[in-house]
């Protein structure tokens, strides 16, 4: 049995594209009321992060087809919004997938100093704030992503305190023309056709939707309540527990019965069985979820899950607001 993507995948991704090309389309050549055009702005944006969750996400973990180079071609869907999917090969399946949780290598937790996510991390006045402005901070995200922070690893050379794999002169090369491209495709070539006011609004607000969305899937599935961040032992900087206990302690799945929920974000809240099985399919995930589920209550493991979206989102915030504030004297 094949563990790939299958046609409900390729269905998925027709649909995902053809709303990405529609939607640009009918901004940039159609005259339309402005309430239609922020709505479209707003699709847009979704709809990017849709394509990640779903079509980059298993084209970068191998996990969309048997062939290696429909893979890569999926995965470099992720260059076409404007981000690299090498260094998210390096930032995610390497740093994120081994170190899930662990100051200082998993970068996915690395979002200082404005948000503190765990107790390992130095302490500001200002986090004691941050279950209330992590809202506007997180629709940031796609931004100083795609304009910072691939900057930055590009040139130190490091994800977190890790260095990766350098890049060849193809990747290289991949890397600035996919910059370039961006550029002109969001925002040059609108701007020829719109104007500059028109464009930067719309390329926030559909940027903003985009960074709140992909935040929010992320972040519900191991900042919450009942998530562990353990540090590996100061003399051999080794984990003494098993990678797989790791992987269930420091991950949690919401809102699994959701058909909406699991269809937008790519079966990312199934992350607990993403996190063990992750170059399987996400289609796959609600029929491997029972077995994962079995197989912890026979060895009595925790299986953290969140009913719903809600209640997932309020444990986040509930964190937030906990790792935030400074310990009572």
């Amino acid at each position: 049995m094949k563990f790939t993507g299958n046609r409900k995948l390729f269905l998925k991704t027709a649909i995902l594209f053809l709303i990405a090309v529609f939607s640009y389309t009918l901004l940039l050549f159609c005259p339309l009321p402005v309430w239609i055009a922020v709505l479209l702005c707003l699709l847009f944006g979704l709809n990017l992060a849709a394509i990640g969750f779903n079509i980059m996400h298993d084209g970068a973990h191998g996990s969309y087809s048997p062939k290696r180079w429909v893979n890569d071609l999926m995965a470099y869907s992720l260059n076409l919004m404007g981000g690299s999917s090498y260094l998210w090969k390096q930032k995610h399946n390497v740093n994120h997938h081994s170190f899930t949780n662990i100051d200082g290598h998993d970068d996915d937790i690395d979002i200082q100093p404005w948000i503190r996510t765990s107790t390992n991390q130095p302490l500001n006045w200002y986090h004691r704030y941050q279950h209330i402005y992590w809202a506007v901070l997180y629709s940031l995200t796609y931004l100083t992503w795609v304009f910072n922070k691939d900057f930055g690893k590009y040139f130190s050379g490091k994800i977190a305190s890790t260095r990766f794999k350098k890049m060849n002169t193809r990747e290289h090369l991949i890397f600035w023309a996919s910059k370039i491209i961006y550029l002109f495709i969001f925002l040059i070539f609108p701007i020829i056709k719109l104007g500059l006011l028109k464009t930067i609004i719309g390329f926030l607000l559909a940027s903003f939707i985009c960074g709140w969305a992909i935040s929010i899937i992320f972040q519900m599935a191991h900042l919450v309540e009942d998530s562990s961040f353990p540090l590996p032992e100061a003399n051999t900087q080794k984990m003494e527990e098993d990678w797989t206990v790791h992987q269930l302690e420091s991950t949690a799945n919401f809102s699994t019965r959701s058909k909406i929920i699991s269809w937008f974000s790519g079966g990312l809240n199934f992350q607990i069985e993403h996190h063990l099985f992750p170059r399987i399919s996400h289609v796959h995930y609600p029929a491997i979820s029972k077995l994962v589920k079995e197989t912890c209550l026979q060895y009595n493991v925790r299986y953290m899950e969140y009913p719903t979206f809600m209640s997932a989102l309020r444990s986040h915030v509930a964190y937030l607001k906990t790792v935030g504030s400074p310990l009572p004297q």
